[in-house]
């Protein structure tokens, strides 16, 4: 599986109690910052070109610092972010640090309010000033915001002009810096909304700031910025005042998770991080709903509202696929399941040859779907050596009965994941000849010219691994066939939503669906697709059909798989190969509550995603196709 770039990672803790209770408890009153750290750690798979982590103190004098933040970039952004955190406390002795009381006066990060944010980039911009939380800054503590998300939006074009119609000038245009300007200005007026009130009451001075600390309602900042929004998003705040809040897209597109106690509320993009931060149960911990928000106020009171309202039941089923901790309890389930439905297909493509079969799988995501694959076939044999038995029509003898039950699935890990590619490393023939080499083989784990070779891997998106290192490295094994099983089907269109999947000449079935199209002559199906993507960005309305599903309407799904594997198999590899994907039935099957499934069906779920899937055809015509083949 080549990597992909995906959803960010967040994780927010609020402190219900003072930090003394955490110093007495539990040894220090680092705690909340101490499992802001694990919680990142923990979603690291989710972001590795940044990190960034702030902090709000409350209650504190004017003059004194009470909002903090640190950024990093690369991989290892976690830990220099929070080895910068701890630098910050050498100067003080040891005495100091641990008393809770001077914390909170002195030292950063000591604070009740905690948010922190991994980042992949899906659009190609990069640079520490792209990398979460970001800040807004005012001399009124309740204006100040710091935001970071799990989002992509569709529309920012759409929201840019709502803010230039107000009057504002963004200084960067991106997904995150418009969202941040469009709620501050929100927030902004719930301010202001409470001065007039605060003043109609007779308040003056500091207690009109009192009294707007006390009153500010950020579900109504929320309510009038957030309900133009088109996308997917998990969008975390924290204000100057001591509010936190946390909204779900009303798609359900990306996810959230929340655990409330005396002590905590916490919030991640996945529930075991959560579970194993926390030592919780997996009942203890609650899904966002989608169009809902987790609001903590300054009083620690909280509430979960629904704030746009549900527009759909589109959860992302790629992202239980390929890109979730599957140590959650409901995903390792799902992830068998997915195996084990592929029992027929494989089957079918090993003509039914078991004994002679060995199964393995790719490193390392697709590891619990092939534990699915080997229990299918075990039930598969099981029931086969039932047959056998019966068939005897009498008491089976002692040879009868091994000659049997000695059949078994054969199980091997085949391929390891041995080096990872320098990206110094950018000529060319040395980047290829290198590529074929990371992977490795458990040699002499298959007989050859003798067993077929069963791999599975968890999706197949772009091909590229396949054709530069797996395949070519799994036939030095010399087997009789190898078959490539994929967990997901077939990935036919671009994510909009927060996954590095945007173009749709990346994906290897609309390669070999073009090539089909071009052997069979039928280009005026691209010309008239291509015309209709035309008309309809052209002609938008409430509602958007994606024309690109047209072009994969006259092939079958294994007349494609031919094409792919046609187009993958490397030079000289002459070993039969065949591809079996799993199919959308088996896809909803296995995960019946997450039925975002636009990457295969292209049913995207908002307007902006078919939009953009219609965009990226007329793209690849004009800067691809029509130089190849004039219409």
């Amino acid at each position: 599986m080549e990597q992909l770039k995906h959803e960010c990672g967040v994780a927010m803790i609020r402190l219900l109690k003072p930090l003394e209770y955490y110093q007495h408890k539990y040894g220090t009153w680092m705690y909340g910052l101490n499992k802001l750290y694990l919680m990142l750690e923990k979603q690291h798979n989710r972001g590795q070109e940044g990190a960034g982590i702030a902090c709000v103190k409350s209650y504190t004098e004017p003059g004194r610092e009470y909002m903090f933040r640190e950024k990093a970039e690369g991989k290892d952004a976690i830990t220099e972010i929070f080895s910068r955190v701890h630098n910050n406390l050498l100067s003080f002795d040891d005495n100091k640090i641990k008393d809770a009381a001077f914390a909170r006066e002195n030292l950063p990060f000591a604070g009740e309010l905690y948010l922190g944010h991994l980042r992949y980039s899906t659009t190609g911009k990069s640079g520490l000033k792209y990398v979460h939380p970001f800040l807004r800054r005012n001399n009124w503590k309740a204006k100040n915001l710091c935001l970071c998300g799990n989002f992509n939006m569709t529309n920012i074009d759409e929201i840019f002009k709502i803010l230039t119609k107000q009057g504002q000038c963004p200084r960067v245009y991106t997904d995150s810096y418009i969202m941040l300007e469009l709620i501050g200005h929100r927030l902004d007026r719930e301010v202001e909304r409470n001065f007039v009130k605060a003043r109609q009451l007779g308040l003056k001075d500091q207690y009109i700031t009192e009294y707007i600390e006390d009153n500010v309602k950020m579900s109504n900042v929320l309510k009038t910025s957030m309900v133009n929004f088109d996308g997917g998003y998990v969008v975390c705040g924290i204000t100057g005042s001591g509010e936190m809040f946390a909204m779900r897209d009303p798609w359900g597109i990306r996810p959230a998770f929340y655990y409330i106690d005396d002590e905590i509320v916490a919030l991640a993009s996945e529930r075991p991080v959560l579970q194993t931060t926390f030592d919780l149960k997996c009942d203890d911990v609650k899904e966002l709903g989608p169009g809902k928000a987790l609001f903590v106020n300054k009083h620690c009171g909280t509430s979960v509202e629904s704030i746009v309202e549900r527009r759909g039941d589109y959860a992302c089923s790629f992202e239980r696929i390929y890109f979730s901790r599957g140590s959650d309890c409901e995903i390792y389930k799902e992830r068998k399941k997915l195996g084990e439905q592929l029992v027929e297909p494989v089957a079918k493509a090993i003509n039914y040859d078991t004994e002679n079969t060995v199964f393995s799988f790719i490193p390392n995501t697709a590891e619990v779907a092939f534990y699915g694959l080997v229990g299918g076939f075990k039930n598969h044999i099981m029931h086969e050596k039932i047959k056998q038995i019966r068939s005897l029509n009498h008491i089976p003898t002692q040879q009868e009965l091994e000659n049997i039950l000695r059949f078994h699935v054969r199980a091997e890990k085949v391929a390891w994941k041995d080096i990872k590619l320098r990206t110094f490393i950018t000529e060319g023939n040395s980047r290829n000849d290198l590529a074929s080499h990371v992977y490795d083989i458990t040699y002499d784990s298959i007989r050859s010219n003798v067993d077929n070779l069963v791999i599975i891997d968890d999706s197949i998106v772009r091909g590229t691994t396949l054709k530069e290192s797996i395949i070519r490295i799994l036939d030095r094994m010399h087997p009789k066939k190898i078959v490539i099983v994929s967990s997901a089907p077939q990935i036919r269109y671009p994510d909009y939503y927060g996954i590095d999947m945007a173009r749709l000449e990346e994906f290897c079935a609309f390669r070999a669906t073009i090539e089909l199209i071009k052997e069979r002559g039928m280009h005026s199906l691209i010309e008239e697709v291509y015309h209709k993507c035309i008309f309809e960005l052209q002609n938008q309305k409430n509602e958007m059909k994606n024309h690109v599903r047209t072009i994969y309407e006259p092939f079958e799904v294994k007349e494609i798989n031919n094409k792919i594997v046609e187009m993958l198999r490397p030079k000289n590899v002459t070993t039969p190969i065949e591809i079996v994907y799993q199919s959308i039935e088996g896809l909803h099957e296995a995960i019946p509550n997450h039925k975002g499934d636009w990457y295969f069906t292209g049913n995207y779920p908002t307007f902006g995603g078919a939009k953009l899937c219609n965009q990226a055809f007329v793209n690849y015509v004009e800067n691809y196709y029509q130089y190849e083949n004039k219409f």
